[in-house]
Formats: C-alpha cells, sequence, structure tokens
C-alpha cells in the first residue's frame, strides 16, 4: 500500500522501519518541527525525520494541522502534500499533534493509529508510564482506525504483554515498540478480512502527560506505590527527593513488604502523614545506611533505594553511594 505516515519518537520509528520492510510504500511522512535539543540545545531530527532521511522520503513537518488556528499556511501545505501523496491510508503513531477531521477523510481507507494500551485502558499521552504508576500487570498495543475522539476508535487488532515488576518506562516502551511494529504489519496484510470492534464503554481511563512536578518523592506515599512511580518516571522526568538541601535523583528502588497491622494503624491514624505505623518515625527518614543497604521509611512500609544520583554525576548504586556518606541514619529525607 501506499502509506502517509505521521509520527514522532523512536517508538514511531520502529513502526515506520516495519512498514517498510513489509514492502509497503512511504509516500509521505509527517513530524514534528525540529526541536533544540541536547547540551548545546541545538535543533534536532526527530526519529522518524532521521530515518525517512535516510531512505529519501518526503518530509512534511507543520506545527500544526488546523487549517483555522495559529499556522493555518503550514495546515494547508500539509494537506496539500497528503493530497499529492495519493496514498491508501495513513498510520499515525506517537506523532503529538492534533488531527482535525480532514486528515481523517484525506485518504481513502482512513486513519489507522498504533496505541500503547489495552484500550479503552489508558487513553491519551502516556499509556506506559500511567500502566507502570498503577500497578497493572498487563499492558498492549491496540492498531485502532481513528475517530474524532481521543484514542475512541474501533479496535481492528490487539496484543497484551505483560509488565514485570522490574520494568521501567524505557524496558516497556522498547517491548511494545517492537509488538506495535509487528502488529501493524499484520494489520495491513489482514486489513480486507479485519472486523472494527467498538471498545466499550466500561473501563476508560485517561493517561494524562506526565509532568516534572509529579517526580517530587511524597513520602507519605505507600512503598510500593513509590516503587511503582519511580519505574514509571525512569527516565523521564526522574523520580527525585532532597537530601541536605541537594537534589537526590532514584532511580531504582524496591518496597519492602508492610505488614497488616502496620496499614492497620496508617489508616486509623488521624494523621497519616506524620508517622510510619512501623517504624514510629516520619517518613522519608532514613531507617538504615550502612554497607550497601539504604532503606527509607514511607508512610506505609520501607523503600529499599538501590541506584542514586546526584547533580551533575552519573547513576551509581546505592551501596557505592553510600560509600561517600556519613550521618544519613535518622535523617529525613524530603525537607
Amino acid at each position: 500500500m501506499r502509506i502517509v505516515f505521521a509520527g514522532t519518537p523512536a517508538f514511531a520509528q520502529s513502526a515506520l522501519a516495519a512498514l517498510h520492510q513489509a514492502g509497503h510504500e512511504i509516500a509521505l511522512v509527517l513530524t514534528q518541527p525540529d526541536r533544540p535539543a541536547g547540551r548545546g540545545m541545538k535543533l534536532q531530527a526527530s526519529a522518524v525525520k532521521q530515518l525517512a532521511l535516510q531512505h529519501g522520503w518526503p518530509v512534511c513537518q507543520p506545527t500544526s494541522l488546523r487549517l483555522d488556528g495559529k499556522y493555518p499556511d503550514e495546515a494547508l501545505q500539509a494537506q496539500q502534500a497528503i493530497a499529492n501523496a495519493r496514498a491508501d491510508l495513513m498510520v499515525v503513531v506517537a506523532y503529538g499533534l492534533l488531527l482535525p477531521a480532514w486528515t481523517l477523510q484525506s485518504v481513502p481507507r482512513g486513519c489507522l493509529n498504533i496505541h500503547a494500551s489495552l484500550l479503552p485502558r489508558w487513553r491519551g499521552a502516556a499509556p506506559i508510564q500511567r500502566a507502570i504508576e498503577a500497578g497493572d500487570t498487563h499492558t498492549g498495543v491496540c492498531i485502532m482506525q481513528m475517530d474524532e475522539g481521543l484514542d475512541t476508535g474501533a479496535v481492528l487488532l490487539q496484543d497484551s504483554l505483560a509488565i514485570s515488576d522490574t520494568d521501567t518506562s524505557v524496558t516497556l516502551h522498547d517491548k511494545l515498540a517492537a509488538l506495535g511494529a509487528q502488529l501493524v504489519v499484520q494489520t495491513l496484510a489482514q486489513l480486507p478480512s479485519l472486523q472494527a470492534v467498538p471498545q466499550p464503554t466500561e473501563g476508560a481511563t485517561y493517561a494524562a502527560k506526565i509532568l516534572k512536578d509529579e517526580a517530587l518523592i511524597d513520602w507519605s506515599l505507600p512503598a510500593l506505590q513509590l516503587s511503582q512511580r519511580i519505574r514509571a518516571f525512569d527516565p523521564f522526568p526522574g523520580a527525585h527527593t532532597l537530601l541536605r538541601g541537594q537534589t537526590l535523583k532514584i532511580w531504582s528502588a524496591q518496597a519492602e513488604a508492610a505488614d497488616t497491622a502496620s496499614a492497620a494503624a496508617l489508616a486509623s491514624s488521624a494523621n497519616p502523614k506524620q508517622i510510619n505505623a512501623s517504624t514510629n518515625v516520619p517518613p522519608g527518614t532514613v531507617l538504615q545506611a550502612a554497607g550497601d543497604q539504604l532503606l527509607v521509611a514511607t508512610g506505609l512500609g520501607s523503600l529499599r533505594i538501590t541506584q542514586v544520583q546526584l547533580p551533575g554525576g552519573k547513576r551509581i548504586s546505592a551501596a557505592d553511594w553510600l560509600h561517600s556518606q556519613t550521618g544519613l541514619q535518622g535523617l529525613q529525607l524530603g525537607v
């Protein structure tokens, strides 16, 4: 098929490469404008654009696709480029721009979207991170026929995979990118015989965009929830706390089991944010900081920290970091 492909990051690049390898013709690539990145803040092409340039595919980078928006000239140019491509369909993967109604009608077979969740759970911008943060045990990929709603279209094909208790957003991203690339090729091969199944009305959740201020650790939360957030926010924005006035990033940690009595005490406490029911110390207090053991009290249970990073430094094991630290035990993090 002749395809218009709309996508931006590495997740989308995997699908674009797979479509090309499967023999489909890439008639046009839509991707977001080059952005400043890196220490020098130089303009950098998206992962999708880099692949497109390697193969000589036409590239269009509008700031917006809204004909009635702030950039109507760019949107009009994109509309004309899509028309000139004479494609059969459009494949959209983590593009990052809203698609107005005219785009959905711009190609004969409509627009297909690769979404990294089992819809209707985790519609929206950050399904990978939110699934880890919520403690989901499974996720997957849906190939969806796009409509004007936010990830509400009927599903053509889907597949699932398990989320391990060590998965971060990086590792789960890579697994889902590979699954999505495989699934979209399979979908196009079976397209004439596939029946689009409307999403169920129950079970819909929204995966809001990850914000930087979410990564500040709230030690009053249960240890298990904090460990999930730490994995979800790796690599961006990176869970962090304050230690002696410095930012300490925490990249890896495991929750220590909280006993039933601790849970009951926390539930009945008039002010659960001010005491850890099992240790009788404020959440954020360093319980142990010796050898390779860095243990911190939380609102429920304790968190064993295994990888950290100081400003300007690299990620190192908590054990290595502890060799250069004194007087940590009894300190309260985050204050």
